[in-house]
């Protein structure tokens, strides 16, 4: 080959570079301080027991409060919530089954929360009620406590099931409940109290019933929701059975998200920071437990890896371990929250710790980073695409927030024709549920429609709900903490480009 055949195919590799790098323009975007309620995440507001008596003219005044208005009594915040509590008791229907009134309210209910354009943190439990007296419980919670059977129990679920999986579009999380008092999964008049137990521990029976009211559960729901368990050691036993030792495998990546058992038990803590090991929720009552200290160790980093691929949420409970569950430097509550990728809290309780946040300063950035929150922070974008070509588009975002979203969602690119409003929707190869804090990359290259209307289109960024029946609800989308990108009328976010189609 000539000298001057080599130059010209090096001119003609510079020109398409120079050509292809014209196509394609660069866009950075600002990031939003603002708080705002986004999907399945953040601080929730918690709305008793009593069935049928959830309003939606009531409810979706929580998704934009004002600055000022406080979301309690002893509240020195406010917060924009998107998710609300139901611990529904279940005390009229100890030895019965539940009855059709009780059913009818549940779904009178639900139909309340989605009309809303908000999502159910859900629970059920036969008694709320403490007794005290001379046992030796170290709380002197005593027996009888008042829940119910494992055959009531399961008659329930049964009966729960059809109206769980009709509303499980705005179920974010099942909480597994029905066990012990406030459904917490220790003191109960069925299923063992480790105190009441020789050596302190449950027996393979106990744990054995235990696990197939949790097996109920997960079947009572759709594969796609998640029951969260009390303490992590309730999970392990579901696992890896009975004997499980306090220690062992953890659930990975390739084994999470895919519907199994083991990827849909999720955690909550009840009682957050509120002793060494939140009262309880690191200990351990199984064979062969090491000295307290180190299972609470253990099951923490145990919560710490499992977190990263499951729901996590609850409340505080005592600020009786101040400093410990304040903001830095004296206390390390953010630290926690990140590192056991916190999606939820109470809003309303423990409100001495909530405050606490509030003026150790910290707290607004709880209310942001609970959960996930997504930055848009640079996206490259053709100018223009022939149909039956295919459109390369290259987005970067970050997760800032504590958690990656834990629910299934779509991730789409939208193409909307700037003169007809025709809208065309692209859908990007990625699961959002592997989104965890830190840097998130989306590059595609998607097939243009030969039949797709030539003209300018805008593209925007969609991440609907996966149910059909929300889908087209903003309420239900999420949204980018970017400055001017959201469009609250289409729960679309804007990447502010045209493309031409020719």
């Amino acid at each position: 080959m000539n000298k001057y055949v080599v130059a010209g195919l090096l001119l003609f590799c510079l020109i398409t570079s120079y050509a292809g790098k014209a196509q394609v323009k660069t866009i950075s975007y600002t990031i939003s301080p603002e708080d705002f309620a986004n999907p399945e995440r953040g601080f929730y507001v918690p709305l008793g027991n009593k069935p049928g008596t959830l309003s939606a003219a009531e409810l979706v005044k929580y998704r934009n409060l004002p600055a000022d208005q406080k979301l309690h009594a002893t509240a020195n915040y406010t917060a924009r919530a998107s998710l609300v509590y139901r611990g529904y008791l279940l005390s009229d229907f100890k030895t019965s089954p539940l009855s059709s009134d009780f059913l009818a309210k549940l779904t009178h209910d639900f139909q309340a929360v989605r009309q809303a354009g908000l999502k159910i943190i859900l629970r059920f439990a036969y008694t709320n009620d403490a007794k005290s007296g001379n046992c030796s419980d170290a709380n002197k919670i005593c027996p009888p406590y008042g829940d119910a059977s494992k055959p009531i129990i399961l008659q329930h679920i049964a009966q729960l099931k059809p109206i769980l999986t009709q509303n499980a579009d705005v179920i974010a999380v099942l909480q597994e409940g029905f066990i012990g008092i406030w459904g917490e999964n220790y003191y109960t008049d069925y299923f063992g109290v480790p105190a009441e137990n020789p050596g302190g521990i449950l027996s393979d029976n106990n744990w054995r019933d235990r696990n197939e009211v949790l097996q109920a559960l997960l079947t009572a729901l759709p594969a796609d929701r998640i029951v969260q368990v009390r303490t992590p050691q309730i999970k392990r036993k579901y696992v890896y059975g009975p004997q499980a030792v306090i220690s062992g495998a953890t659930i990975t990546e390739p084994e999470a998200f895919n519907n199994t058992d083991k990827a849909r038990i999720g955690l909550h803590n009840d009682c957050f920071l509120a002793s060494s090991d939140d009262y309880g929720t690191f200990e351990f009552f199984g064979y062969k437990a090491p000295a307290p200290e180190s299972a609470n160790e253990i099951l923490r980093r145990y919560f710490e890896t499992e977190s990263r691929f499951v729901p996590v949420g609850g409340e505080t409970c005592d600020d009786a371990f101040s400093p410990d569950n304040d903001c830095a430097p004296a206390g390390h509550a953010e630290q926690e929250m990140a590192a056991m990728h916190y999606s939820y809290l109470n809003s309303s309780y423990n409100n001495q710790v909530n405050n606490d946040w509030v003026t150790g300063g910290c707290f607004d950035n709880i209310k942001r980073n609970l959960g996930y929150r997504l930055v848009l922070k640079s996206a490259d974008l053709p100018l223009k695409v022939k149909k039956g070509k295919n459109l390369a588009v290259s987005l970067e975002l970050e997760n800032v927030g504590y958690a990656a979203p834990f629910n299934p969602r779509p991730v789409q690119l939208i193409l909307r024709n700037k003169k007809s409003g025709e809208v065309h929707t692209l859908a990007f190869n990625t699961e959002i549920r592997q989104w965890y804090p830190g840097q998130i990359k989306l590059n595609s290259s998607f097939s243009i429609p030969v039949n797709l209307s030539k003209g300018e289109y805008e593209l925007l960024l969609n991440l609907p709900d996966k149910y059909q029946s929300i889908a087209g609800r903003p309420e239900y989308s999420i949204r980018l903490a970017n400055q001017d990108t959201w469009e609250p009328e289409t729960g679309y976010n804007q990447l502010h480009h045209t493309i031409k189609i020719n």
